[in-house]
């Protein structure tokens, strides 16, 4: 894990449970709850339990195990909105020029519509 970590993060507070969150799904090493701020009908989060700055640090980081389960939580999230067949986006931003906005590794789960081309 990162040392530079920020624990006063939002993400770390709701993994604190300091801060509520609309819960969708969990696993041992993985939390899904709803944006509160969603871009399209179906926007989820998706974050690591343990400290993770962003996707490089998570994946040169985070432990075999850890990784797994993440990924797996993002597979059973999908199947539980049912978003499979119809389509999804998956967006992480790392740093400043990713935009990112949270200090914690997270991916954004986006569906329920066309959304669009992203990059023209």
């Amino acid at each position: 894990m990162n040392n530079s970590y920020d624990n006063k993060n939002i993400f770390s507070k709701i993994l604190r449970s300091e801060i509520d969150c609309e819960k969708i799904l969990e696993n041992e090493h993985a939390l899904a709850f709803l944006d509160i701020n969603p871009q399209a009908p179906i926007h989820i989060l998706i974050i690591p339990k343990n400290k993770y700055i962003d996707f490089y640090d998570f994946t040169q980081n985070g432990s075999a195990q850890e990784i797994k389960y993440f990924w797996e939580l993002v597979n059973d999230v999908i199947k539980n909105k049912n978003i499979s067949d119809s389509g999804f986006r998956l967006i992480t931003n790392s740093g400043k020029d990713g935009n990112q906005d949270v200090p914690h590794f997270h991916v954004h789960l986006l569906g329920g519509k066309n959304l669009g081309r992203m990059i023209n």
